[in-house]
């Protein structure tokens, strides 16, 4: 059970109610402060002048003043139209994150909603009706407007939503079968409802935890790399490393040290005649390129852990009684670590991609079959395996392409400069797809090789680290042979990084688990 209070969510509370369905309740704290600013919105629909959100339109319609016969309406009206999202659906998780962010923003009492609507929210996620919003439609400026206008039509009872099991139907359907009541709004809740950057934070959210483990997954695929290539684990060392003090190199360095520990081909050509002085760079440079996209993620967790201390509304009601304009719903610090992500996720792809390439040219892969083919000629191995990580890679350099840069005005130029973190978000999922397959195929390709260097599990002379990893992909890959049907081998390598089992056997090998 996740509880929301008047603070900040941490990041597994997210992901456990996105991704696993965990139950949500709002504390006592958090009741007693939105009841405290609902007083205050209260007292301003009671007053003669006009107050934006309360008793004005919205947006470039702010100017109009609007009787209190027709406040219920304008509520009504205003998620209704700015329900416009289109496109592909957007993800179940992505939707019950944005929800969850939203709701613990009503939690902490400076929206001025009435604890009704709070627990209409929680409802809503308890009996896990999502509804369905379309990928177009958030400029992340106002915040997501459009996403969290469908989550808001749900509460009214109205728009497509998706029940626990995944069926679509209309809103009022699943409510009445959830045993919930459909939700008037009143003055200021339909603009506290739609007015955060929520989908993008949960976006973030979601990506931070996938990236910690694909970061160390890419540790884990150089190492095996450098260890199927004949390479050294000499520039690995700490104290080389320690000449240079960023913190996610020295954290990469060390993971591919722990996993190359005891390896017999890294003792023999250590121990053999002369051959090379050096590596090439996507070999030797893997902790400084992985190192720097781990940095990059620890700046991405800084913005996010800021956003979740935030109440992002506008007006806002602060702690002491005001209600204030503010332009804190702007997208633009989740905007840019989003795009910084999708570049970070480009570069350490790219660089997997690479380590591949060297295996199957038997120019550069010491003494292995040309693409590591069974019979080169007759077979063609992994060679287009290669092909489909190029793909990928030159699709992941597209996505690096900021989105954070391309602002359009909107609102009759009242909102003249917007964040675009939404698109960020989406197009950074997209990427981190990408690296995952990226990495599947360079385990497979590097099991491949190290099975053709010593023989297989059997005689392995591998890392301990290497061996159980080999043997945990030979669970669902057949080891070295003739051409066989090779799409299959590729998802199920993929399964296994995105699932995180790849992680579980090294770690499960380990004194320690990887960095």
């Amino acid at each position: 059970m996740v509880e929301l209070g008047t603070g900040a969510l941490e990041p597994a509370e997210i992901v456990a109610v996105a991704r696993d369905g965990a139950q949500v309740q709002l504390a006592h704290e958090a009741v007693k402060a939105m009841e405290a600013s609902r007083t205050v919105i209260e007292a301003l629909a009671a007053d003669t002048r006009p107050h934006y959100g309360v008793s004005t339109g919205f947006g470039a319609l702010a100017t109009k003043q609007i009787l209190p016969e027709q406040r219920t309406a304008l509520q009504r009206s205003l998620i209704r139209s700015h329900a416009a999202s289109t496109g592909a659906e957007v993800d179940r998780e992505v939707v019950r994150a944005l929800m969850l962010n939203r709701l613990s923003t009503l939690a902490t009492g400076r929206t001025g909603v009435r604890t009704a609507v709070a627990e209409a929210y929680a409802a809503l996620l308890n009996a896990g009706i999502t509804p369905v919003i379309g990928e177009y439609g958030s400029l992340g400026c106002s915040g997501d407007l459009a996403p969290l206008s469908h989550c808001a039509l749900a509460l009214m009872g109205e728009g497509r939503v998706r029940d626990a099991a995944g069926t679509a139907m209309g809103a009022g359907e699943a409510l009445a079968a959830a045993g919930l009541e459909p939700l008037e709004l009143r003055e200021k809740e339909g603009l506290a409802l739609i007015n955060g950057t929520d989908g993008m934070l949960g976006m973030l959210t979601l990506a931070i935890a996938d990236l910690h483990r694909l970061l160390t997954t890419a540790d884990l695929a150089a190492a095996l790399s450098v260890e199927g290539l004949l390479g050294t684990d000499a520039v690995f060392a700490a104290d080389l490393q320690a000449l240079r003090p960023q913190p996610g190199q020295a954290e990469s360095a060390a993971n591919i040290r722990n996993i190359l520990a005891g390896s017999a081909l890294i003792r023999e050509q250590k121990s053999g005649a002369f051959t090379r002085v050096q590596d090439a760079y996507s070999l030797r440079c893997a902790p400084q390129v992985h190192g720097a996209a781990r940095s990059t993620l620890a700046h991405a967790e800084h913005v996010a852990a800021c956003e979740r201390a935030s109440a992002i509304d506008n007006p806002v009601v602060t702690v002491d009684g005001r209600v204030e304009s503010n332009g804190n719903f702007h997208g633009a610090p989740v905007g840019y670590v989003l795009d910084f992500l999708a570049i970070a996720a480009a570069d350490v792809a790219s660089m997997s991609e690479r380590r591949t390439d060297r295996f199957l040219d038997s120019n550069r892969s010491h003494g292995l079959n040309a693409f590591l083919a069974d019979d080169p000629g007759v077979d063609s191995g992994h060679m287009i395996a290669q092909y489909t990580q190029a793909g990928i890679v030159s699709e992941l350099k597209r996505l690096a392409v900021p989105a954070s840069v391309d602002s359009i005005p909107s609102s009759a130029m009242q909102e003249d400069h917007v964040s675009m973190g939404w698109a960020a978000g989406l197009k950074l999922r997209r990427a981190l797809d990408g690296l995952a397959r990226v990495l599947a195929i360079e385990l497979l390709t590097s099991a491949r090789a190290l099975d053709m260097r010593d023989g297989g599990i059997g005689t392995s002379k591998s890392a301990p680290v290497s061996t159980e990893v080999r043997r945990t992909i030979r669970e669902v890959v057949q080891a070295p042979g003739p051409d066989r049907y090779l799409a299959p081998e590729i998802e199920a390598a993929y399964l296994l990084v995105s699932s995180g089992r790849l992680l579980d056997t090294a770690n499960g090998v380990l004194a320690e688990p990887l960095n």
